[in-house]
């Protein structure tokens, strides 16, 4: 494949490039020898829920039903189902994990701190949890205790759910029979509602994905999201860098990569105590760079710099010049052991369900966590020492990127705009967008996919709604994606906002002592951070006195790729959005299945998928939807 055909990043073609000369093979390449892809699986009509197939259904004539007798609507939305349930319990499980951590640091038996406090009593004000007279680690521990009921059978639905979605949607979920009682359950249910000789039924299926979708919002994202704000502290507007220029030749390169980030943060705050060691060693120093959604976690919050996204990670290796990355879980490519072993770089996994065959396997313990970051630190020192000066080539290529726009800093950026402080921190925004000042507010976010030019249907759908003096908010690889071409700073309202955004945001930049325009591409964070979108609607909705389906907004994942963008996806749509995906999660051999998606979710719960790969006919009908949602409310 031509390198100007696989990516709209310069950085990314020049280190194809190298990859070709230095004879490693990348995604793209395995990618090619995948052509041509199997069919039925795109069409989502192949069945192996039991050993009496695999099963195919002949979308043009027989056989129309698997040995058992199931239709193809029925193997599609049941594969549906299991993807979003997938999708579902990587975020809850992550969630998990940050509710164990807050625990123990309400203990006192990890090395962590409450950065946030404040945040902490928001969150326990919302779930009921009394905070009058209790220090801040009774409050955590009291918290997490919520969490984890949470998670435990016994109620109609989680606390988390009911402290944080409208409740007029609540009502919704609850009449359309898709409200969750409890994520264990809930998966665990799916699985055995997906096996064979179960559920045949495609509607009954396609609701309890959404259902899924409802999992992942409010006992992943929304979950986690608030427990990483309180442990580690809520963003605030950080200033950047952005692309694969960020590394040094001079210095040690640690890259860290993937989702969890409370080993990432031990990495940057040893990674600062141990220069000296690097500077013994000749370096420079110790560059700490992000790949991914752990990329984004220590941007938002530390301002370290973003090396890439998922296609990306690859082609930091081929730089020559990472001496060490350490991962833990999602989306880690099990390539990296194969790339880094042509190179000095030193692959760490650290998760015990994230192993990787030609890795170096060292488990990060909370109760161990300075020990594990000192040592994988050292690492990385150690791996530079080794470094072969020859077979370094970094792309000169870095752009200006700022970050932390967390629902908080939003509110507290916009509110500066009121010339009553004591009125709500929306009201200017909301304003804006009654006069038309801006036109809506759409979410561009998701990951990466070898189906698309990397990153081109992301970057061209945001330019395209920029222009049309929409808002838009970006988290998880999208970020990333947007981050490299400058729309995440203020020069890039210059370039590409519409005029009008453009006096709004110039304005709320001025009042907020930004010493600048507010960028318009609002960083919200990590996957998990996604839960932002949905607390800034609900807020928006409310401030305006609205439902969230009668909203000008919408959201786009364009060139999704894991289970996880599927239930994000489906909790959009549950949400009331009109949500716009680049391609068909593997439903189009169902054609009551595809019908329901995108058409019959939006009479039960306000929102509907579209498909479209063409980024700007997306555009177009993004636009257009927006557009009618403001004439249905005479603005």
């Amino acid at each position: 494949m031509n390198t100007e055909d696989m990516s709209v990043n310069p950085a990314v073609q020049q280190m194809a490039e190298k990859a070709k000369r230095d004879d490693v093979e990348t995604v793209w390449d395995r990618y090619e020898q995948q052509q041509p892809q199997c069919g039925f699986g795109e069409l989502g009509i192949c069945c192996r829920n039991c050993l009496q197939g695999p099963c195919r259904i002949n979308p043009f004539g027989e056989p129309s039903h698997g040995i058992c007798g199931i239709s193809a609507d029925g193997i599609v939305a049941r594969n549906f189902l299991r993807f979003s349930a997938g999708g579902a319990a990587t975020h809850a499980d992550h969630a998990f994990e940050t509710v164990e951590m807050l625990s123990k640091t309400a203990e006192g038996s990890v090395p962590y701190e409450i950065a946030d406090p404040a945040k902490l009593k928001a969150v326990a004000a919302k779930l009921g949890v009394p905070t009058r007279g209790k220090s801040v680690k009774r409050l955590a521990a009291d918290v997490a205790k919520v969490a984890f009921e949470d998670f435990a059978p016994g109620k109609e639905t989680m606390r988390w759910l009911t402290a944080n979605a409208p409740e007029e949607r609540v009502n919704v979920w609850r009449e359309a029979g898709i409200l969750p009682k409890d994520p264990d359950l809930e998966i665990r249910r799916v699985m055995h509602q997906t096996s064979m000789g179960v559920d045949a039924d495609y509607t009954n299926m396609v609701l309890a994905a959404m259902k899924m979708g409802l999992v992942d919002a409010y006992s992943g994202l929304q979950l986690g999201c608030d427990v990483q704000d309180i442990v580690f502290g809520t963003p605030k507007p950080v200033k950047t860098q952005a692309n694969l220029g960020v590394l040094d030749e001079d210095k040690v390169n640690i890259i860290v990569h993937g989702h969890v980030p409370f080993l990432s943060e031990k990495i940057v705050e040893w990674a600062r105590k141990l220069e000296g060691e690097a500077k013994k060693a000749g370096a420079k120093g110790i560059k700490i760079a992000g790949m991914c959604c752990t990329g984004n976690e220590v941007l938002m919050r530390k301002g370290i710099p973003s090396a890439g996204n998922f296609l990306a990670q690859e082609f930091a290796i081929i730089t020559g010049a990472v001496d060490l990355m350490v991962v833990d879980v999602q989306c880690v490519m099990p390539s990296l052991a194969q790339v880094a072993s042509c190179y000095h770089t030193k692959l760490v996994t650290t998760h015990e369900i994230g192993k990787i065959p030609g890795a170096e396997h060292m488990p990060f313990n909370a109760e161990t966590a300075d020990e594990d970051a000192q040592r994988i630190v050292r690492m990385g020192i150690e791996a530079y020492k080794k470094r072969n000066l020859s077979r370094v080539e970094i792309p000169d290529i870095r752009q200006e990127m700022w970050g932390g726009f967390s629902v908080e800093a939003i509110e507290e950026i916009f509110g500066c705009l009121n010339s009553d402080k004591s009125e709500n921190p929306l009201k200017p925004l909301v304003d804006a967008i009654t006069s038309g000042q801006i036109t809506g507010v759409a979410a561009v976010l998701g990951c990466n996919n070898t189906r698309f030019k990397h990153d081109s249907m992301i970057t061209r759908i945001a330019e395209r709604l920029l222009q049309e003096n929409i808002l838009v908010l970006t988290g998880g690889c999208a970020a990333h994606s947007l981050g490299n071409t400058g729309m995440m700073c203020p020069e890039g309202t210059e370039k590409y906002a519409g005029e009008s955004l453009r006096k709004v945001l110039e304005a709320a930049g001025q009042a907020a002592g930004l010493g600048a325009a507010v960028p318009p591409v609002l960083h919200i964070g990590s996957c998990v951070d996604n839960s932002r979108v949905g607390a800034l609607l609900t807020n928006l909705a409310a401030a305006a006195n609205l439902d969230i389906k009668d909203l000008p907004v919408a959201a786009s994942a364009p060139e999704l790729a894991h289970e996880k963008s599927v239930a994000i996806g489906n909790w959009c749509v549950a949400l009331g959005v009109f949500t716009h995906i680049g391609m068909a999660p593997f439903v189009g051999g169902g054609r009551e299945v595809t019908r329901m998606l995108t058409s019959e979710m939006e009479k039960l719960v306000g929102g509907k998928y579209y498909v479209e790969p063409d980024p700007d006919k997306a555009a177009d009908t993004i636009i257009a939807h927006i557009k009618a949602k403001r004439s249905a409310l005479g603005i």
